[in-house]
């Protein structure tokens, strides 16, 4: 009893710091990392690490944290014309809809886009997390592992192979995809031997701070085009029509290189935490998915 309620306490204060940390960085410069042709988003990632240490329902309340700072900051003070993608208040202005259901729709839009992703940063990687874990917990760890670090791998060589392209256009092409497929392979070579020699929860860590990343980077983006793609066109300056290309060209760059970032960052701060408290297990009621921590998984995860 004891034991739950210290672990309820070490998970209210860790929940209250991560989300410290979120409005810290919202309102700061340190929301973002320059990487000389971007500024890769890190606002991210003490979302995915709360979701993967505190489980899917303080993620998704540090998710709302991140999405509340974004409707406030693009309320308050919005920096482009595509502000109201972020913000109710915005978009009624801008777009100025006719009619109540106009009004509520467009509202219902930008709530959509500035909440749910950011909410489901907070969820998917716990359960990305937790899947992985008892995929390299059962009898088939070499097989399921090497297959999720070839995909996380492939990732890593596509991402810089995408900034590579971005930042030095004269040698884009052969040249940059040879050097991602060599950074790929030195990734997946490295992951690899994390985890068959090392840590194997590294190969869970680096990719549910991919799945993180990518979901925001998807949804938003996703949502944008589906729900905004004529106004979104108009602010940005490009025709209805170039504005998937646009979007594919986001989530191929910018997108693949922040869940680089998050992967990176996720497994350097988890591999730390987890010695703290094992990543996977929360205080609560619901024991069916802390079960899959079981004292039997761990001693095949050291294996």
């Amino acid at each position: 009893m004891q034991s739950n309620k210290n672990s309820w306490v070490y998970e209210l204060i860790l929940t209250a710091l991560f989300a410290a940390i979120v409005i810290v960085m919202a309102v700061t410069p340190l929301g973002f990392i320059p990487l000389v042709v971007i500024n890769a988003t890190t606002i991210h990632i003490p979302v995915i690490i709360g979701s993967i240490f505190l489980g899917p329902k303080k993620g998704a309340f540090l998710g709302f944290v991140f999405g509340f700072t974004s409707f406030l900051k693009s309320t308050l003070a919005p920096a482009s014309l595509s502000a109201f993608v972020f913000s109710p208040v915005i978009a009624v202005s801008t777009l100025s809809p006719v009619g109540a259901a106009a009004t509520v729709a467009v509202v219902l839009k930008s709530l959509f886009i500035a909440f749910v992703p950011r909410i489901l940063i907070g969820v998917v990687p716990y359960f990305v997390y937790i899947g992985i874990k008892k995929a390299i917990g059962s009898d088939k760890k070499v097989v399921y592992g090497s297959i999720i670090n070839a995909i996380a791998s492939f990732i890593i060589g596509f991402g810089v192979h995408a900034f590579l392209a971005n930042m030095i256009p004269d040698i884009a092409g052969l040249t940059t995809g040879i050097i991602g497929v060599v950074v790929g392979a030195v990734a997946f070579g490295l992951i690899e031997y994390l985890f068959m020699n090392k840590n194997a929860k590294a190969l869970a860590f680096i990719t549910a701070g991919i799945a993180g990343a990518m979901t925001n980077t998807l949804l938003v983006m996703g949502g944008i085009f589906v729900l905004y793609k004529e106004p979104y066109s108009e602010a940005v300056g490009v025709a209805a029509d170039a504005l998937l290309a646009i979007i594919g060209g986001v989530i191929s760059f910018n997108g693949v290189i922040e869940a680089i970032v998050a992967a990176i960052i996720v497994y350097l701060v988890g591999s730390v935490l987890d010695k703290i408290k094992p990543a996977g297990i929360y205080a609560g009621k619901d024991m069916k998915i802390k079960a899959v921590a079981s004292s039997q998984a761990e001693t095949k995860l050291a294996q």
